[in-house]
């Protein structure tokens, strides 16, 4: 198989990816839960190629951001606008704009393979022929092809979490939503995750990452809003907010 270095140096490795146009835009975003007012006010933007993380402590707000996004859960007030266009609310429609979510907890097909797990991410694309999309999630994870017919349950979390990433990848997403992909997993398994996030960010794809893991955003994105209880209270790059004193004294744990 070849290298990736030799894949991302004669073409991009996710075809379709790319769009001039690629925007998501959210203002003024409300969303309740009953009569707990979860996300209030939210504004925020992510510029095509970019990858910008969402960070802030559990309960803050991050994975119903994500939800609303992707048509799993209503708002109250606020626009969604992807591509300069209202994003509809209907879960099917907004994957097939390319808005696709990989969720927190993976959410794998558990009794199906590793191989049906990925095709079922391309269920998007009617009567397409899979084996470059498949060869290029191989090349990103190569654990995937070498567990390929292994029953998905049996995986080690950061395998799964691999598998939850190539899955979402087969869609050709646009626009990537990555909700908390290093939870619970070992650093050399995070460091695996981000040096794959690089390189589909590094390939096109724009990026809106949910991290509570504040140390590993910083690391990896090119800007940063920090979420608490509900409201963006901070946006900045990440060295801006590694600086910030109180960033520092809550979530990177220097006194």
């Amino acid at each position: 198989m070849r290298s990736c270095a030799t894949l991302m140096s004669k073409r991009r490795i996710w075809p379709g990816a790319v769009s001039s146009r690629a925007m998501l835009r959210i203002e003024d975003l409300h969303v309740y839960y009953g009569k707990a007012h979860v996300l209030r006010g939210i504004s925020l933007h992510v510029s095509p190629g970019e990858l910008v993380a969402v960070i802030g402590p559990n309960g803050a707000g991050k994975t119903t951001l994500f939800r609303t996004i992707s048509g799993l859960k209503e708002s109250h007030n606020g626009t969604i606008s992807f591509q300069n266009t209202p994003l509809a609310k209907d879960p099917a429609k907004i994957v097939r704009v390319g808005v696709i979510h990989c969720p927190e907890g993976r959410h794998l097909f558990s009794d199906m393979t590793v191989r049906e797990n990925l095709e079922m991410g391309a269920f998007r694309w009617d009567h397409r022929d899979l084996s470059g999309d498949l060869e290029r999630v191989y090349t990103l994870f190569p654990v995937l092809k070498e567990r390929e017919h292994q029953i998905a349950r049996t995986l080690s979390g950061g395998e799964q979490q691999m598998l939850a990433i190539g899955r979402a990848l087969m869609s050709r997403p646009e626009l990537l939503l990555l909700d908390e992909p290093t939870l619970g997993l070992a650093p050399i398994v995070r460091k695996a995750i981000a040096d794959a996030l690089k390189q589909i960010n590094g390939h096109g794809v724009t990026i809106l990452l949910a991290e509570q893991n504040v140390a590993f955003a910083l690391a990896n994105a090119q800007r940063v809003y920090l979420l608490e209880t509900g409201q963006i209270v901070k946006v900045g790059t990440p060295e801006e907010l590694r600086t910030d004193e109180r960033v520092q004294k809550v979530y990177l744990g220097r006194v």
